[in-house]
């Protein structure tokens, strides 16, 4: 054990999950837990789908990798990782966390300590999660184990800003309790702790970090509205009001992925509840779901220009992921894209790098063409997403997924070069 004497565990080995493991396990053998027995498989053999983890990163860390939960008896130090999604109506699904605090409270021992990272409203873990941990357990909260709250803060595919060098939150039920969990992620994370004054702070600040963000992104997309109807260039307007010295450099664009899209609405499911309905959360989350229709109709309208018959066109998509670099499809809004421009009649090829065509045809009932060799000559090309695969490449390789080297091209990120576009061709930004 390490210096804090706590022999830990993580639950859900996923995008957040694993790095944390990773990086408790270079100095103390750790419990690695996931129900899905593939994934544990695949861990053991080195294999890490979700790119977080470096291959020497993950070979270096002392990780018991288990779908068996008696191994959770190990440990007395439990950090549970496990989505929180929301369902169809836009409500919070906690069926994960239930399942995973389930699984925690049939192997609870007196003296454990359960931290949970995942995103919640303010309160979930006293009054959804610990119920459960006592249910499963028949121990009792507060004298015989205790929880805490660290929220994830995992970007990713970002390798700056990474599980060590965040600051992390933690908070606990007691001021005992906060100090040993705040002594467990001091011992890893270099940026430090804040220590919270309470669980529903820290569960508080998770929601209102990614709920900023996507109100930001949400004024950025409804300026790109309405620029586009005056004709204006959104990136030349951002570009001249950024040289103020104190404007907030956003950008416009689909939002989807774990994190921005869905955190909103805990906090606002929670607070309809409380008998408020949140009027600038929801305008922005509607404004920012709404894009991907907005996009699908401008490629339609760049179509018409180019005097290409809607029904039947082929529009080449690149890019599936909810952002670019990494191969997570979880809420990506480049299917709102797709499923908008099929209701026009258009028939959508759909190629990304990095993604698994299985996973995408099982969540999302959509083919992806494996390689571009499989990609039928396009009447428009959208980069959805600017993997640095695509960014490696020039204007000649949108001119060949062209019928004729000619055609609309849409750049959803701006990213492309316009002053590089080729004859024949048309751009729109967003």
């Amino acid at each position: 054990m390490n210096r804090h004497g706590r022999k830990i565990s993580i639950i859900g080995l996923g995008y957040v999950g694993l790095p944390v493991a990773v990086e408790f396990g270079k100095s103390q053998q750790v419990i690695g837990f996931d129900i899905s027995s593939i994934r544990i498989d695949e861990l053991k053999r080195g294999i890490e789908r979700t790119n977080e983890v470096e291959a020497k990163d993950l070979a270096s860390a002392d990780i018991l990798y288990t779908s068996d939960a008696s191994d959770l008896k190990r440990a007395n130090f439990h950090i549970i990782a496990v989505p929180t999604p929301v369902n169809s109506a836009k409500q919070p699904d906690l069926s994960p966390l239930i399942s995973a605090s389930i699984t925690v409270g049939q192997h609870l021992k007196k003296g454990d300590i359960v931290v949970y990272e995942s995103t919640v409203f303010p309160g979930a873990t006293e009054e959804e999660c610990v119920p459960v941990l006592e249910k499963e357990s028949g121990l009792k909260w507060r004298s015989d184990f205790n929880v805490g709250y660290s929220p994830e803060r995992i970007n990713p595919g970002d390798k700056i800003h990474t599980f060590t060098t965040i600051t992390k939150v933690v908070s606990a039920d007691s001021e005992e309790t906060l100090q040993v969990v705040a002594a467990v992620y001091e011992s890893v994370v270099v940026a430090g702790v804040h220590k919270a004054a309470s669980i529903k702070v820290a569960e508080a600040a998770k929601v209102i970090e990614n709920t900023q963000r996507d109100l930001n992104i949400s004024l950025m997309n409804e300026l790109a509205l309405i620029f586009n109807k005056m004709k204006i260039d959104t990136r030349d307007v951002l570009a001249a009001a950024s040289s103020k010295w104190n404007f907030l450099t956003f950008e416009p664009g689909l939002v989807g992925g774990h994190c921005i899209g869905v955190d909103p609405y805990y906090l606002t499911y929670k607070a309809t509840i409380l008998g408020y309905t949140p009027q600038v959360i929801l305008s922005g989350r509607s404004i920012n779901d709404s894009i991907g229709s907005f996009i699908a109709s401008q490629t339609i309208k760049e179509l018409i220009k180019a005097e290409k018959c809607v029904k039947g066109s082929v529009v080449t998509i690149l890019g599936f992921t909810f952002k670019e670099n990494v191969p997570d499809i979880r809420n990506t809004r480049v299917i709102d894209i797709v499923r908008e421009l099929q209701d026009y009649g258009v028939n959508v090829q759909v190629f990304d790098p990095l993604s698994d065509a299985n996973e995408i045809r099982k969540e999302y009932n959509i083919s992806m063409s494996v390689n571009e060799d499989q990609l039928v000559p396009a009447h428009a090309v959208l980069l959805a997403v600017p993997h640095q695969y695509f960014m490696n490449k020039d204007w000649s390789y949108i001119q060949g997924l062209l019928e004729n080297t000619s055609g609309a091209v849409i750049d959803v990120k701006a990213k492309l070069d316009r002053n590089k576009v080729p004859e024949g061709i048309t751009l729109w930004r967003l």
